[in-house]
Parts: C-alpha cells; structure tokens; sequence
C-alpha cells in the first residue's frame, strides 16, 4: 500500500441527525488518487484506523480535486465516528489506500441494495453504471424517512431506477424474495449495509437459485463484543504457542500482540483474506463471507471477527 496521504477539510454538512458529509482535498494543492466504485480509505485516527467508502455523483475524473465521504455517529462505538464528526475546515487527517474489497463488473448488469449508510459505495457504483449506459437498479432501505441520507440528490440523479423503503412503512418494505425472483439470469448484486441485510441477501439469493460468484458483499460495522462473549484459548499449530483471547478483542488483535505474523484486512468479516483452517475446537462464526453449510462444518474461520465456542481452539497459523 502507498505511503500515507494527508487530506485537509474543506467543507461539512449534517445530511441527517446522526449522517456527516465531509469533503477532503489534499493539503498544499497534491493531485489525488483515483479509484474505481466501491473503494474505500482507511482514516489514520487517534482512536485507531477507521474505513470509509468514497462517494461520487459524478463520474470520476482523473484530475478530480477533492475525496467525498458521509459517517455515521456511533453513540456506542469506539471514537472513530466522534473523531469524524469532530472535525472543522482546516482540520487534517492522513489516510492510507485506496482499497477496493467491493469492486463493480463494469459490463454486466447491477442489482443495487444498500441499507442506511451503505449507500456510500452503492451510490459510486450506479454513478458509474449511469455514465456507462449499463443496466442498473437500486434499492435503498433505511429505518425511517428522516435517517436516509442523500435522499433528494439519489432521486434528482436516478430516477425511476431508484426505490427507496422505511421499515417503519410496511407498504415500502424491501421485499429481498421478490427482488431475487425478478434478478436477470447477468445480473450482478451488490449489497452494502448491516451485517443482518447482507445475511438476508445471501440467503434470498441461494433460495432464488442465483450463483454466489454473482453476489458481492461489504459489511459496514467493526468487531464488536457481544453479550456473553468470555475468553477462550487458540493454539498457533506450528509452533504449539497458546494465547487467550478475552472477552473484547479479537484473535487477531491477541495473535498480533503476541507477534505472530498475520494477513489480513477489512476487520469486519466481509473481506475473507484472514480466514484461516480450524484443526480442532468449535468456532463461533460471526462474518458474512461463509455460507452456512461451511459454517456448519467449522473448518474455517476468518478471525478477525469470529471466536470459539470451545474452550480452545486450534488454528492452522
């Protein structure tokens, strides 16, 4: 990856409530990266590095002086989006990538999903899919009305091949059966959102009989501890070293700690490059790359963000 870029901001604006646009040129007037749809930037922050997806209602342009971003304020999280929604015009920050996990099939028909603040790579990807003149439709879900980010600039930019859904409105509800029932036999689909609709998507679309190689995936939230979660042991095969992993971090953060070299990534279980051969023990998965007959048979894991059910696991590392 290159060397780290510092941004400064040049402008904010609260899209909603709890959604903050922010909008970066590169300090002292440097060109910027490109980047293709669904591309991201890991955000060099205080409280650790933090991904956000680049937005564009425009087609990029090579020369394009300024990185467009919107962020969630966690209440609950753990200070990337307080940092975030902290900053004022002329504040700087360094981000390292891009990186694309979620990259868009340029030629080929797009089914958009996106769930709250999801939107953000989806909305680059039907960006591009309007400048090409490829088919595209998409869906946008969020809880209410009022927490839809970007509303009135999705339907001045898409039209009729927008849908938007509150689920506070059953009359707007996604229906995921229907949308996988109506998928053409080239159309790829692209969801971006919490962890539950990309499961669901997955889950619509196998039942709709439509080949996982056509539904693409990023999951927008961290490894988080969960209500019960307690410590458990994993074993490095190779060198019989033992680690415990506590309630509140994760495999790879004790691995690292530790000093076992480590590949991997996203941290949101989205990705798959940390997933890794389970030898013994019983993982609790918690990722949205495996299917669930692969979760069933608990040979692999990815441990960024899944743990064990066992007492100790032994991992093939």
């Amino acid at each position: 990856m290159n060397d780290p870029v510092k941004l400064q901001l040049v402008s904010a604006r609260m899209l909603t409530g709890s959604v903050r646009e922010l909008v970066f040129a590169a300090t002292g007037g440097a060109a910027l990266s490109g980047y293709a749809p669904g591309a991201h930037f890991k955000f060099q922050l205080p409280v650790g590095e933090r991904c956000y997806s680049l937005i564009d209602f425009e087609p990029r342009a090579s020369d394009a002086g300024h990185y467009r971003f919107a962020v969630l304020l966690e209440a609950d999280g753990s200070g990337g989006s307080k940092h975030m929604h902290g900053l004022e015009p002329g504040d700087e920050v360094e981000i390292l990538g891009p990186v694309n996990e979620f990259p868009l099939q340029p030629s080929k028909p797009a089914l958009l999903i996106a769930g709250g603040i999801g939107v953000t790579p989806i909305i680059s990807m039907a960006t591009a899919h309007k400048a090409a003149g490829t088919a595209f439709r998409f869906h946008y879900a969020c809880r209410t009305e009022a927490a839809m980010a970007y509303r009135a600039e999705l339907e001045a930019a898409f039209g009729d091949q927008l849908t938007l859904h509150f689920d506070d409105r059953a009359e707007m509800a996604l229906d995921l059966a229907g949308l996988m029932q109506s998928c053409g036999s080239e159309e790829h689909i692209y969801v971006c959102g919490p962890k539950g609709m990309i499961e669901a998507v997955k889950r619509a679309a196998d039942a709709a009989g439509i080949a996982g190689t056509r539904v693409h995936f990023e999951l927008f939230t961290t490894a988080a501890e969960q209500a019960g979660d307690e410590a458990f042991e994993v074993e490095v095969k190779s060198t019989g070293e033992v680690f415990v992993v506590p309630a509140g971090k994760t495999i790879i953060d004790v691995l690292e700690e530790g000093g076992v070299d480590l590949v991997y990534d996203c941290q949101r279980g989205d990705c798959g490059i940390c997933q890794t051969d389970v030898i013994d023990g019983v993982p609790d998965h918690r990722d949205v790359v495996l299917s669930d007959s692969e979760k069933a048979e608990g040979k692999v894991m990815q441990i960024c963000v899944s743990r064990a059910k066992s007492a100790r696991l032994v991992l093939d590392l």
